[in-house]
């Protein structure tokens, strides 16, 4: 259908994605604001990327998709190193006239991208037959891990009880903080659902 070798081959360009990475991780854990926060937010983003690192020999996805995972691993670790809260944002905090650091939404903005790569394993792997479904499930599978993601950030800030529990949950006092979350989840997605059908579409009628 496409020539996988040419989109998926390029070694040394995943290996400066995850050279990157390591270096980031680095910074970050050198004396981060908050030791546990560091912990919390940093194996978020390793459990997140190591099953793409395990089976890369057995499937490997586009660059484009190991692009938008990374991204989302490089905001993380961020961060895991100031908190969500305390990342300096301010020009954009400023420049648009928040009242609250919007950093995480913007993270979360990334997960939703991540919709992408499941996409595409569900078209490549023919789990789904039809294209449009499988850019449909993209949407579908983030919209299901935002609402999860909620529930776990939920029950660590009850667990936790203090601050550390506070500053994982990120929410800075906005009672809808959840479903805006949510929201920039799906429009994340709806967005890698875009990209899947032009990256993946003009492939197939190649």
């Amino acid at each position: 259908m496409y020539n996988i070798v040419v989109m998926t081959k390029d070694k040394k360009f995943l290996f400066t994605l995850l050279l990157i990475l390591f270096a980031e991780t680095i910074w970050s854990a050198y004396s981060p604001y908050d030791v546990q926060v560091w912990w919390t937010e940093f194996l978020t983003a390793f459990f997140l990327l190591a099953p793409f690192v395990c089976t890369y020999k057995k499937f490997q996805f586009s660059n484009l998709a190991y692009f938008l995972i990374f991204l989302f691993c490089f905001l993380q670790i961020i961060g895991a190193h100031y908190t969500f809260e305390r990342v300096p944002f301010d020009y954009i905090t400023q420049f648009f006239g928040f009242e609250r650091n919007h950093y995480d939404r913007l993270a979360h903005f990334t997960i939703g991208l991540s919709g992408f790569l499941v996409s595409e394993f569900l078209w490549r792997k023919k789990i789904v037959t039809s294209f449009k479904w499988a850019a449909f499930l993209g949407i579908v599978f983030i919209m299901a891990v935002a609402n999860f993601w909620e529930l776990v950030e939920w029950t660590y800030a009850e667990v936790d009880g203090g601050s550390a529990g506070l500053a994982f949950l990120g929410s800075q006092g906005d009672i809808w903080d959840a479903q805006k979350d949510m929201l920039m989840d799906t429009l994340g997605a709806i967005v890698a659902c875009v990209l899947f059908c032009f990256y993946f579409g003009r492939k197939k009628r190649n």
